[in-house]
């Protein structure tokens, strides 16, 4: 329980009060990570039950009213870093600059943009199937930070770190468990088309995951391993990914 604590009260902005002994559980504990997306995609999926663009601008609202800054903080952060000519420690200075460059709008504005459009899919979609699609979109989300954290190494020490030295490759496998069922509710949703929302369930799961590994692999290289920024832009970018990807399924089959 304590590492739930600390989970909702670090990724959402839910009111849970967390220590830090809960923090520390839940550095200890990956399988927390897709576990609060099971509840940041159901609560944020309720924005969508609106008709039309008021339901797509209502489910925006919701996802940054659930989750806060933290995580597109982390964007902003890593797309100055992405667009600076150096090594990794001139990228890494840009990271711990509070000044907002080109990079850092650029990477936002995709991100809205993103969220967005994807959210007037969803919006076309009968309700049941657009929340599940949420649901794993959320879930996959939060499963590529898991991702992170058992297979990353930090570049330093700090939020990353705090994971990175307590998750192990073998620690991955209860959060991946623990995500799989969240692929399936889109089929539970419509059962007359179970096998291509199926598809579309396990396109929004699995390409946060890819959005993870990619920016590990880019991290490793640019800025010496992940950091917390990282982390954030995982969840984002896997966000954005999972939503488009699962309503491209959705529409080709």
């Amino acid at each position: 329980m304590g590492s739930l604590r600390g989970a909702v009260g670090f990724l959402t902005r839910l009111p849970v009060r967390a220590g830090e002994g809960d923090w520390l559980a839940f550095a200890a504990m990956p399988a927390a990570f897709p576990t609060v997306g099971y509840l940041v995609g159901a609560l944020a999926s309720f924005a969508l039950l609106f008709p039309g663009v008021a339901g797509a601008f209502g489910f925006v609202v919701a996802i940054v009213l659930l989750t806060g800054v933290n995580h597109a903080d982390g964007l902003a952060d890593l797309g100055d870093a992405a667009v600076v000519h150096g090594d990794a420690e001139r990228r890494l200075a840009v990271l711990k600059d509070s000044e907002v460059g080109v990079g850092a709008v650029l990477a936002l504005g995709v991100a809205l943009v993103g969220l967005a459009l994807a959210a007037l899919g969803l919006a076309d979609l009968p309700w049941p199937t657009a929340a599940a699609l949420v649901v794993a979109g959320e879930v996959g989300a939060k499963l590529a930070m898991a991702t992170l954290a058992c297979l990353g190494t930090a570049s330093h020490e700090g939020f990353a770190s705090a994971f990175t030295e307590r998750c192990t490759p073998d620690g991955l496998v209860g959060p991946v468990l623990l995500a799989l069922p969240a692929a399936l509710l889109p089929a539970v949703s419509a059962p007359a088309d179970a096998v291509p929302l199926a598809l579309a369930g396990v396109a929004a799961l699995a390409a946060p995951v890819g959005v993870a590994l990619w920016l590990r692999r880019w991290a490793d290289a640019r800025l010496g391993g992940v950091n917390g920024d990282v982390f954030g832009a995982a969840n984002e970018l896997g966000r954005v990914a999972a939503l488009h990807l699962g309503l491209l399924v959705v529409a080709l089959t």
